[in-house]
Parts: C-alpha cells; structure tokens; sequence
C-alpha cells in the first residue's frame, strides 16, 4: 500500500529570466505572442479574466498543483512568489468548489503579485474585481475548498492543457492567457517583432479597402483547390 502523500512539496528556486526579457514582452498583443510561437502557446478558452478591463499582464511563472478542492498549494506559491510574479495554478479543472475568493486575490495584490491564472474556479467576483488582480479562471461559483492538500509547488504543472514551468513567462490580455517556455523566450522575442510588424502592415491594407490577403488570393487560383 503507498503512504498517503505530504501535505504540500514545495521547491522554492528555480532559474528566473532575465527581467529585461520580461519586460520586452510587456503589451504585447497574446494572438501576436502566439503567432510568434508557430500558433500555440495559449491556455484553454475557458479561462477568461474576472474583469475583462483589468486583464493585461506580463510576468514570471509561479506554479502549484492544488487538488480538487482543495487550495493549500495555493498558499505555498503566495509565499515563494516575489512582487511581479503570476501564480499559475493547476487545480484538475475541478468545477464544484472555487479554489480562490475576494481575500486572498487582495492578499496577493497587496504582495505585488502581477496575476493569478488558474483552470480552477473561483468565487466572490465583485471582491475580486475590487482588489485589482488580474484573475483568470475557468468560472464563478459560491463553494469552497479546504486546506488538506496534496498539493505541489515550484514544480512543473499543466494548466489549461499548456505546460508551464517555474520560470515561464505568462502574459494575459482580455482575450485569455499565453505562457512563453524560458527555453525559446529569446527566440519568441525576435518573432515577436517581425509578427508585429507584419500585423501592422496587414491592418494599413485593410484600412486602405483590402478585402482579401494576398496568400489566400494566391491559393484560392491555386490547383490546390479544385472548383465543381
């Protein structure tokens, strides 16, 4: 028989970006980060900020894995967090009681913390929009969990079918949430810029009258499509 598992593992270092490559990717549009990444990288559209006008944010991956129903690994990552950091919580997308309220959103504003994202519930969304956290989450309901674990910290999580590890970097927008791996965070900065200087180029064309981009022009005369 296995023995039951700790309450809660905690590792509380882990390699941290360079805060300057953070900061590049500060405002960045999430569709423009994830074309940068080859079109992946954002988490499940279910995930969606509490307050859609209070939702962009830019910062260093925290993770935890709390259980279902249950929020102590929560806590953990609030004490290894430092002012700036996102939280990023794997909760099993459980759907029966919200793993975060109105208090500990104030708590982690009060820490500096820059957001929490979580595939988890949460609850009190009038408190929460109040403490100015940005907040995403898969839903709003009234039922609340323990603190009896299991649950890990500083470990590597799946979060709305994304893998994140400790040292990621996330950025969020109204539109929901990116998590950019530390491993192509360069290379992700380099394309960031050629994304937007594409985009900003195609938004001129259509402000001009464009009505159709000239690749799908070009493959819709193409012998790739066949015509009845």
């Amino acid at each position: 028989m296995l023995d039951d598992p700790p309450l809660l593992t905690i590792k509380a270092d882990f390699p941290r970006p360079d805060p300057a490559k953070v900061a590049a990717l500060r405002g960045a549009q999430t569709s423009h980060l994830v074309d940068a990444m080859d079109g992946r990288g954002a988490l499940d559209w279910t995930i969606k900020p509490c307050d859609p006008a209070n939702s962009s944010f830019v910062g260093v991956a925290v993770t935890c894995h709390a259980f279902p129903a249950d929020n102590l690994a929560l806590f953990g990552a609030m004490e290894v967090a430092r002012p700036g950091d996102v939280i990023m919580c794997a909760n099993d997308s459980y759907r029966l009681t919200a793993l975060v309220g109105d208090l500990v959103a104030g708590m982690m504003k009060n820490a500096g913390l820059g957001a929490l994202v979580t595939d988890g519930l949460a609850r009190d969304r009038a408190g929460i929009v109040a403490a100015g956290l940005p907040l995403f989450c898969a839903g709003i309901v009234p039922n609340s969990p323990a603190k009896n674990g299991p649950g890990s910290v500083g470990l590597p999580v799946t979060v709305g079918g994304v893998p994140v590890s400790p040292g990621d970097v996330v950025v969020g927008d109204a539109d929901g949430v990116v998590v950019v791996p530390q491993a192509i965070l360069d290379a992700t900065i380099r394309r960031l810029k050629e994304v937007q200087a594409a985009e900003t180029k195609a938004e001129a064309a259509v402000k001009a009258g464009a009505t159709m981009t000239a690749g799908a022009a070009a493959l819709l005369k193409s012998p790739r499509v066949v015509r009845l």
